[in-house]
């Protein structure tokens, strides 16, 4: 009895931890997604974008300086909480190639997003598939782990081989479920990207 409970244990735990560390692949994935510009204003394209503030003495993402605001569509709008480094946040901005024009009036920076070109969205659809491919990668890598640890198991002599093989399946339908997010993820993407 204490050997099915602790098989059992042994199958839940590995299981749940590939889930969790599938899941972070899944969010790492849809954060990466959201980087790549859509022809629609995002705080996204700006939020994460590395500033060399106070004269080079420290080095802040725009949402740690700034307050980031989207009132329509193709404008982004940044509020810095402190008005000496609206220079720096503008200069990070356009040195980060991000393909971003800011505009400062002394106080607020704009961002009007342009319109962007059938080549430049198919450019885009490319790098979306990439980051997606990334994505289902990091997943397998987790399985592979977690399918490494069931064999572990079984050669310890903790699980039987019939025990191993329901624990694959588990991981498998796991696996199958994680990339049908991130394939969900990417069919929204690329609508997002060819809507003009």
């Amino acid at each position: 009895m204490y050997r099915l409970v602790q098989w059992g244990h042994m199958i839940n735990d590995i299981t749940s931890q590939a889930r969790d560390k599938m899941r972070k692949c899944v969010d790492v994935t849809r954060t990466d997604l959201s980087s790549i510009r859509s022809g629609r204003a995002t705080s996204a394209l700006v939020e994460n974008i590395v500033i060399t503030a106070y004269e080079g003495t420290q080095k802040l993402k725009v949402m740690e300086m700034a307050t980031i605001a989207v009132p329509d569509a193709k404008t982004i709008t940044i509020a810095p909480f402190d008005p000496s480094t609206v220079s720096d946040i503008v200069k990070g901005i356009q040195s980060a190639g991000s393909g971003l024009t800011p505009v400062s009036d002394g106080e607020i920076i704009r961002i009007t997003i342009p319109q962007m070109s059938q080549e430049q969205r198919e450019e885009y659809v490319k790098l979306a598939k990439t980051k997606l491919e990334g994505g289902r990668i990091m997943i397998r890598q987790v399985r592979q782990e977690a399918m490494k640890d069931l064999k572990k198991g079984e050669d310890d002599g903790l699980i039987t081989e019939d025990q191993e093989k329901v624990g694959e399946k588990q991981i498998q339908q796991l696996t199958d479920e994680m990339i049908a997010e991130i394939d969900s993820l990417g069919e929204k993407k690329e609508a997002e990207l060819m809507q003009v």
